[in-house]
Parts: C-alpha cells; sequence; structure tokens
C-alpha cells in the first residue's frame, strides 16, 4: 500500500483544520515577492499535477498546517536546505528514509 503524496497529505491536513484552498493559498507567500501562491497551483499542488518549488514553500505549508516540516520535506522527495548544507550525502539520505519507512512510521 503505498502511503500518502505531498498533495494528499496537503488536503488531508487542510481538510482537517478546516480549512478551504483559498484562505491557505493565502496563507502560504513566494519567497521571492511575499506575494500568496495561487489557489490554482495549490490546487495542482494538491492534486499532484506539481511539487513545491522551494524550502521556503515547503516551510510555509508546514507552519500554516501545523505539520512536521521534516515529513513534508520527504513527502516532496527532498531533503532541508540545513540537511544539503550538512553534506548528508545521497547513502546516507537513503539509510535515514530506510530506517524510517522500517519503523512503520
Amino acid at each position: 500500500m503505498a502511503g500518502p503524496t505531498f498533495g494528499s497529505y496537503i488536503v488531508s491536513q487542510r481538510k482537517a483544520k478546516g480549512i478551504s484552498q483559498k484562505d491557505l493559498a493565502a496563507r502560504i507567500q513566494r519567497e521571492e515577492d511575499g506575494k500568496p501562491i495561487s489557489a490554482q497551483y495549490l490546487n495542482d499542488i494538491e492534486r499532484d499535477r506539481r511539487n513545491p518549488t522551494s524550502d521556503h514553500i515547503i516551510n510555509q505549508f508546514a507552519a500554516a498546517l501545523d505539520a512536521p516540516p521534516e515529513y513534508l520535506f520527504y513527502l516532496a522527495g527532498t531533503l532541508p536546505q540545513y540537511a544539503r548544507d550538512a553534506g548528508v550525502s545521497p547513502e546516507q539520505a537513503t539509510r535515514i528514509i530506510s530506517a524510517f519507512r522500517k519503523s512503520g512510521s
């Protein structure tokens, strides 16, 4: 059985908190200009048509939905910038993710 995708997790958390797509989109601001993402962009993310474009966007989702940012990075298939800066190798990342999967989390 496949686990949640980034998009499906965002949908479930948004609905659990009673937030509309429009309201969540307004809470997620682009790093480059501080403007909110569009409701269409959020819809595309929720339907797994697009991936979040930056660490900043992922962290904004985590804050808006009170979700663990590390889990969102995992679902997005990337590592947070601090892990990349620390020089986490692909092998280390693979071991971490494998351990996470084996733990049943």
